[in-house]
């Protein structure tokens, strides 16, 4: 009787296992994928400047002492000057940077109101190269962008959700997970959700983990503001949560079969 129920409790235990296992086939990041080498995408893409946009802006030339006007010293900070949440200016040569205020357009020393959103770094850098020497303010004028808030965020079923500050303006897909901590075991890896603003218009994309053609997809880079939202598992979080709320009931049951042994047994 004894041996009666230590193979029922075994048996028991190897049924909870079983129910919350998880296919290792659906966990794994391109299954399948042989040895070789990938196009590359080309170039990263670049990202279009939107309302809201911080940017650090310096100007250069053979005259110093001509350029510091387009050069407050308070923009000389570090560009590293971290914008924290809430934190913004719309003020030319703030510490924070330019704002991309609503209407698309940043105060610049001399030049005044230029139109950005919608442009790239490089378009907008050339627009402020081209008036500073349409107005002879200066000669060979060397503009440099870098935006200020560039950053990803990354949601859903990964460990840790997270807003992804991203200094060197650049990042993968495959990066940004990894900086959130990587996809759970009830993330949808087949499906990952990719949210893309630009030009006041919002793409959604779905993203294959498991297909190696994300190597070469256009979305294997990320832009400033894209979204990457991870669905979970609907199915398999449902039959681990029904687990999980009968295993006490499962397990008592088993304490008063083997009670109820043991007293016919003595």
């Amino acid at each position: 009787m004894r041996q009666f129920v230590s193979a029922f409790v075994l048996g028991l235990f190897v049924v909870v296992m079983a129910a919350s296992c998880t296919s290792t086939q659906k966990v794994t990041y391109f299954s399948g994928t042989e040895k070789g080498d990938f196009n590359a995408t080309g170039t990263i893409p670049e990202s279009i400047i939107q309302k809201s946009d911080i940017l650090n802006i310096t100007v250069t030339s053979l005259n110093p002492e001509a350029s510091i006007i387009f050069n407050p010293p308070i923009a000389n900070n570090m560009a590293a000057n971290a914008v924290l949440p809430g934190q913004n200016s719309s003020a030319p040569g703030s510490n924070l940077g330019y704002l991309v205020n609503t209407d698309g357009v940043i105060q610049f020393p001399i030049l005044g109101n230029l139109k950005a959103e919608g442009l790239t770094k490089n378009q907008l850098r050339d627009q402020i190269a081209k008036e500073i020497q349409a107005r002879q303010l200066l000669k060979d004028p060397i503009v440099t962008i870098r935006f200020l808030n560039f950053r990803v965020t990354v949601l859903g079923e990964v460990a840790r959700p997270n807003v992804i500050t991203v200094p060197n303006e650049k990042i993968t897909m495959l990066e940004a997970i990894g900086l959130a901590g990587d996809l759970t075991l009830y993330g949808k890896r087949e499906n990952v959700m990719l949210i893309r603003e630009s030009e006041s218009k919002r793409s959604v994309m779905r993203i294959n983990l498991n297909n190696a053609e994300l190597f070469t997809s256009p979305y294997y880079y990320l832009q400033s503001g894209d979204i990457i939202y991870v669905e979970p598992n609907k199915a398999r979080v449902a039959a681990t949560t029904q687990t999980r709320q009968n295993l006490p009931i499962l397990i008592s049951a088993a304490g008063l079969i083997a009670t109820v042994i043991s007293i016919v047994v003595r």
